[in-house]
């Protein structure tokens, strides 16, 4: 019973936390309507339920990160690094033999199968490759689309999960994709161009962003030496760059493979 209050009353806090940073919006919406356009809000009533439902949708979301996404992502984090899971012994690591990079495996391979599968199940990134569909008149493919995309997430985090083990720098990698972005963009068909971009937006979004950035965070607190501020955040920069890049190239061999069959 004290656990059911205690949780009511962390979402109650949550949902009024919730109602302070919507109330801006509304304030600027409903300013614009009233004082600039001059003209009274149609449907007042069906307006103010749909922000309440807002507003309660956003706190129960905030809730269940709390509650479910962050602790799972430091969970599996913290299992996968446990010195017994990857046969490395306290002893050997007091007596100062440092922990390859490469006895965590399983961490690659979760971030691997953890990028693809969230960003599979991201509604925002279904909703752009339904559109982008249609109005390609079916060229693009929305499961071809889809599956581009989890790739490139895949790997992002992947390679991400790799640099916080190692305590590469950061930048290093984000300029070294970004140079990829730009020779890639000068020979991608250009209808393709504007939808790589954007599917670097649409995978940080509701599903990804919270376990992802709870699995940089874990794991940069479980590897010996690394910082959860400096070495923790940024796997979602790998998570927004690399679809760019297996957007592109799957534009890429999509037209060499179309020139190749016509010749």
């Amino acid at each position: 019973m004290n656990g059911v209050i205690a949780e009511l009353v962390s979402f109650s806090i949550t949902f009024m936390h919730t109602i302070k940073d919507v109330i801006p919006i509304a304030v600027i919406i409903f300013g614009f309507q009233i004082f600039v356009i001059r003209k009274s809000i149609p449907n007042l009533k069906r307006v103010l339920i749909g922000f309440f439902y807002v507003v309660l949708g956003l706190a129960l979301f905030l809730q269940g990160l709390e509650d479910a996404l962050f602790p799972i992502g430091r969970m599996m984090a913290a299992q996968l690094t446990d010195l017994d899971f990857i046969k490395h012994s306290a002893e050997s690591l007091q007596q100062g033999v440092a922990i390859h990079w490469t006895q965590y495996y399983w961490v690659y391979i979760f971030a691997f199968t953890i990028g693809f599968s969230t960003t599979i199940a991201e509604p925002s990134l279904l909703a752009v490759a339904i559109k982008a569909n249609e109005v390609s008149g079916g060229s693009i493919g929305i499961w071809g689309l889809r599956i581009a995309v989890a790739l490139g997430v895949a790997v992002g985090i992947a390679l991400g999960s790799w640099r916080i083990v190692t305590g590469l720098p950061l930048h290093y990698f984000i300029i070294t994709g970004y140079i990829i972005v730009v020779i890639q963009t000068i020979y991608s068909p250009k209808m393709i161009i504007p939808l790589a971009y954007d599917s670097g937006g649409v995978t940080t979004s509701t599903v990804t962003v919270p376990i992802v950035t709870a699995l940089g965070i874990g794991l940069a607190a479980k590897v010996p030496g690394r910082s959860e501020l400096i070495d923790g955040f940024g796997l979602i920069a790998f998570a927004s760059l690399f679809p760019i890049i297996s957007v592109l190239a799957y534009a890429q061999l999509s037209q060499w493979y179309s020139k190749r069959n016509r010749g």
